[in-house]
């Protein structure tokens, strides 16, 4: 967390400047990395892979994991030239066959085919990743249906040896997933029985967490309860509008989403009415920095399914839910599951690239660079706090009013008459989330106009419109919690909705 104490800056005349203290929460050093990602990508790949089901039962053989031509390598080079930052593996789903040649257990890659049960998954996509600038993190199924111990005290200990396998031995990971579905039927050892668990006590999470925090220092931890980042209520790939980056998470745990109104103990739930709603939203006056994260599936399943090659998501379906993630703050999750000859199918590549082509016309260029800026207040007026800094591409720069100053506008002149249909805002992250509501209003005929109204500005929001052809562009911050800190402002011109 960082020193709410004043601190000074010298600007260039010699004098003192006080830095804006932080407001609320603030994001830790591996949340603020996180933060920048904005896309990363999900592999869903495993025994369902080869048996067309989304969740195995646990009684699957290793031996029907045969992929004709895995190719590591490939599935890197796609996710890198769709600009997702990094790739997470599930390397044991529900059905516990590992991608792994884990030592505690006979159900993996090394009963299987698969080069000649010496594979490891795991092993390739990490270095795959590597090769390709791609960063690599792991899932690891709390729930497991093949184990016979499942549902006792001595699976935790399995478990616990899994978790360090996996956060120790394949180099630096960036996130570590934790999913919340946990109990139900499955094969348990040949059992077959239905298995309860209570997911508030079972895992001892706490505990559990220091394996990775031990291990992995620089990487999240993502669960409905974070510790880090947060489920975002759903699985559509949707935030909310707004969507805080703040939640109070007492009575919180991992699979607490899934419970639904089980939890109404809870004041915090019991105010939005649902858990997943409160996930979705966050909490403006929450307690604690805990950024979601949007999952969701290019396919109508999370595992590859060739009934559904001619169901994968168009690349204006994934722009739209980029600006409805990324452009609330939160970070897109998507799904990419490798097929049966283990790389990603050429539909599913061919609209990733699709995908990455529209953003890159939406986003390359910045027309806001051609403005002259000028602010209501600057912070000591000093260049340090200038709303110039709005448009000189560093994220760790920002325009800021003085303290007590919490309501000020920015106002961008155009030589010429400027052409945008998107508005990029990003706040200064370390300082905390201070804006509460916004407005952004365009010059039309000398009058302003008001385009777009909302809450919340976060890591980063998008508001997209009709073209709009003006000569002044004004964004006015009409609620702080302190005085602002924004670090960004761009207006981009993409292709019309």
């Amino acid at each position: 967390m960082h020193d709410k104490r004043a601190q000074k800056s010298t600007h260039p005349e010699g004098s003192e400047v006080a830095l804006p203290l932080p407001f609320g929460p603030v994001p830790s050093e591996r949340q603020l990395r996180w933060h920048e990602h904005e896309v990363i990508g999900f592999l869903h790949f495993g025994v369902n892979t080869f048996t067309d089901k989304e969740w195995g039962y646990g009684s699957e053989s290793p031996g029907i994991f045969a992929p004709t031509g895995f190719d590591a390598d490939r599935i890197a080079e796609v996710a890198a030239a769709a600009g997702m930052a990094g790739l997470i593996l599930t390397c044991k789903h529900h059905d516990g066959f590992c991608l792994w040649p884990s030592a505690y257990t006979e159900h993996s890659v090394k009963n299987s085919p698969w080069r000649g049960g010496k594979g490891d998954v795991v092993r390739e996509i990490s270095d795959a990743c590597k090769s390709h600038g791609v960063l690599f993190g792991v899932y690891l199924s709390p729930w497991d249906r093949n184990r016979a111990d499942y549902g006792r005290p001595g699976y935790i200990e399995y478990y616990r040896n899994q978790l360090q396998e996996l956060t120790a031995e394949y180099g630096e990971l960036f996130e570590v997933w934790f999913d919340g579905a946990n109990g139900g039927d499955g094969y348990y050892g040949g059992a077959r029985e239905v298995r309860q668990i209570d997911r508030r006590t079972y895992y001892d999470w706490k505990n559990t967490w220091k394996i990775v925090r031990g291990n992995q220092p620089d990487a999240v931890m993502f669960s409905d309860a974070g510790p880090d980042i947060r489920w975002v209520g759903n699985e559509k790939g949707t935030a909310g509008d707004p969507c805080w980056s703040t939640l109070t998470a007492a009575d919180m745990y991992p699979g607490f989403g899934g419970d639904a109104m089980t939890s109404a103990e809870s004041h915090t739930v019991k105010a939005w009415g649902s858990s997943q709603e409160m996930l979705n939203r966050g909490d403006r006056n929450g307690d604690m920095w805990l950024p979601a994260e949007c999952d969701v599936s290019i396919r109508p399943g999370w595992f590859y399914h060739t009934s559904e090659d001619d169901k994968v998501r168009s690349p204006q379906n994934l722009v739209d839910l980029y600006f409805k993630s990324v452009g609330r703050g939160a970070t897109l999750l998507l799904n990419v599951p490798p097929d049966g000859r283990g790389f990603i199918h050429e539909n599913d590549a061919r609209s990733l690239s699709g995908f990455r082509t529209q953003l890159d016309d939406f986003f390359d260029v910045d027309v806001a660079k051609d403005a002259r800026i000028t602010a209501g207040n600057v912070r000591g007026n000093s260049p340090l706090f200038s709303p110039e800094n709005l448009i000189d591409g560093n994220r760790h720069s920002y325009w800021s009013t003085d303290d007590g100053v919490h309501t000020s506008e920015v106002v961008f002149q155009f030589p010429k008459e400027a052409k945008f249909n998107v508005v990029s805002l990003k706040e200064y992250l370390p300082l905390g989330q201070r804006v509460d509501e916004f407005a952004i209003d365009i010059d039309n005929g000398g009058r302003w106009r008001q385009l777009h109204r909302a809450s919340a500005i976060g890591n980063r929001r998008l508001v997209r419109s009709d073209v709009c052809a003006t000569q002044r562009v004004r964004l006015r911050i009409l609620k702080s919690q302190s005085s602002p800190a924004i670090s960004q402002v761009g207006l981009h011109l993409g292709p019309s909705r």
